[in-house]
């Protein structure tokens, strides 16, 4: 069986239009300014992200009859919590978080690895969608490394993401799709590394400016699946959400904050080695890490012991 062959058989990716389930709406609405918080402890560096993010969540939530999903695209440097964002958000908002029924997640290199297939991957994608939107309205929809996706895939899902009322027999405004991505991430790092040697606070970047420079990029990158996609030239998303990258006292808070959650003490002389360990770029001046805080949580254990 094809499906099989491709692995999307290994995330019930066979289509089908289930009956809504029951317990689809155990959803904590109330819980977004406890998102709030836990971004604000956890998610290091991006004071701009957490603020776009909740905003837009807090808004779409309240809505009781959304005219559309809401659409997020992250974007940025490895390792600056994009995809640690958007697991936050489904704990916050699903029992059972990343692993609830109703949150699906789909990688370009597992899911569709293969050029030669787009066409069928296109088609178990809308059944896929089409079927879990109407097992649960509120499903979340999870595309990590988009900018890895075969360009024009993605377009497959662009009827879910629109202010319609229903698509193929299916209600689903009150969606949330999240696309996340490394697209734009030379113009993001451009701008605060500009902020850096002016001497202005990485909280002043231009938003309006970096949005534009991002949506430029993609467009002008033919090897990411964002290209030339409607997604983005109808800006049928909602927030575009940029990654700034992180400095070495980001990676300590990063370590720090990693030892805590194991029960242990974030002494100094630990954290100080653990940002040693990382390479930091541009070499001439070694501002920002290289590889963010992907990396603290296989070191700082390494340190501790030592």
């Amino acid at each position: 069986m094809l499906l099989n062959y491709l692995g999307l058989a290994r995330i019930g990716m066979l289509g089908g239009i289930h009956l809504p389930s029951p317990t689809c709406y155990i959803v904590h609405f109330q819980l977004v300014s406890g998102l709030e918080c836990d971004l604000a402890k956890n998610l290091v560096g991006q004071p701009l992200a957490r603020q776009l993010v909740v905003k837009g969540l807090r808004k779409f939530l309240q809505e009781p009859s959304p005219v559309k999903p809401l659409v997020l695209t992250f974007h940025g440097w490895t390792g600056t919590g994009k995809t640690y964002l958007a697991t936050l958000l489904a704990r916050h908002l699903f029992r059972d978080g990343v692993h609830s029924a109703y949150v699906h997640q789909f990688s370009p290199v597992v899911h569709f690895p293969h050029a030669e297939f787009v066409k069928q991957y296109k088609h178990d994608l809308k059944n896929w969608i089409q079927g879990n939107l109407t097992r649960c309205g509120r499903s979340l929809f999870l595309f990590d490394d988009v900018d890895k996706m075969q360009p024009g895939l993605i377009d497959v899902i662009i009827p879910f993401l629109g202010p319609s009322w229903v698509v193929f027999g299916t209600n689903y405004r009150k969606a949330i799709f999240i696309f996340i991505s490394n697209a734009g991430e030379k113009q993001i790092n451009q701008m605060a590394l500009d902020l850096w040697q002016s001497r202005r606070d990485r909280e002043e970047v231009n938003y309006q400016e970096l949005e534009a420079s991002i949506l430029q990029a993609v467009n002008e990158k033919p090897q990411n699946g964002l290209w030339k996609s409607e997604i983005v030239e109808e800006r049928l998303f909602d927030i575009l959400v940029p990654f700034l990258p992180l400095r070495r006292y980001h990676v300590e808070q990063c370590a720090a904050n990693e030892l805590v959650s194991q029960g242990r003490e974030p002494q100094p002389e630990i954290l100080r080695s653990v940002a040693d360990s990382i390479s930091y770029f541009p070499a001439e001046h070694r501002v920002f890490s290289s590889t963010g805080c992907k990396t603290v949580a296989s070191r700082d254990y390494v340190y501790y012991v030592y």
